[in-house]
């Protein structure tokens, strides 16, 4: 089993996406919107490891909006299959201790919690605590300025994002996902201003999503003082390769 180390470096994180088993890719969270890639989430894990990924950002999509209807079985699989070779973190659907340390036992290098951590940032900080400041991040998923949880759906109540990245590092988070909803899926570029000002807080490590499409993207991000980024459709579309992504990241 891989233990994670803290991101010391510049890395690429291709996104798996499943619902209901299959992979996807949304845009801005919309479940309609989804596009299928394939039916098969180890199987695009062991891809993207194959071509050198040493990082995968796994989204419990159905997990995310019901806790209930967490993909225990295809997570698994993904791990099962490439966590010795690569560090895996999951989202979506983890809103308490024995989810998380169900996934940790299983051999997921990192968690990230979204909903659980906005409504409790003291959930986040025991979490911390008790596996360390590298196995537990946070998503900040902003639309509006908010960060919101509940699997982004609409009307989703949320907290100032700022706000929010200042009390969870309070409670000892030191690792920060930052989605752009807007830009989500949309091929648009990343949201330069938002991830630039959360980053000049220097509260934590800051790993960019949404929108990112291009080299100069990534380019952009790691000059911002990112020390990550989640690639998704635009690896999947075939506008960016991942041995030129993981080339910019040097």
């Amino acid at each position: 089993m891989i233990r994670s180390v803290p991101p010391d470096r510049f890395e690429i994180l291709p996104a798996i996406d499943l619902q209901a088993g299959r992979v996807v890719r949304l845009v801005r969270g919309e479940a309609a919107s989804a596009t299928t890639y394939g039916n098969d989430g180890a199987a695009a894990a062991d891809a993207f490891v194959s071509s050198g990924a040493r990082w995968l950002h796994v989204v419990d999509l159905d997990g995310a909006r019901d806790p209930g209807a967490r993909q225990a079985a295809a997570v698994a699989a993904v791990i099962a299959r490439v966590g010795e070779r690569a560090r895996v973190e999951v989202a979506g659907g983890l809103r308490d201790e024995a989810a998380v340390e169900e996934l940790l036992r299983e051999g997921a290098a990192r968690v990230v919690l979204g909903t659980a951590a906005l409504r409790d940032a003291a959930l986040a900080g025991r979490l911390v605590a008790r596996f360390g400041a590298a196995r537990v991040a946070v998503a900040l998923d902003v639309r509006d300025g908010m960060a919101v949880g509940q699997g982004w759906v609409a009307g989703a109540s949320g907290k100032p994002v700022a706000d929010a990245l200042e009390r969870l590092a309070d409670a000892g988070v030191r690792v920060f996902e930052v989605t752009a909803i807007d830009r989500d899926g949309t091929l648009g570029g990343p949201d330069l201003a938002l991830l630039s000002e959360l980053v000049r807080r220097r509260r934590g490590d800051v790993i960019a999503s949404a929108g990112v499409t291009t080299v100069a993207d990534i380019t952009a991000l790691r000059a911002l003082g990112c020390v990550g980024v989640i690639v998704g459709r635009a690896l999947y579309e075939g506008l960016l390769t991942l041995e030129d992504a993981l080339a910019a990241a040097g």
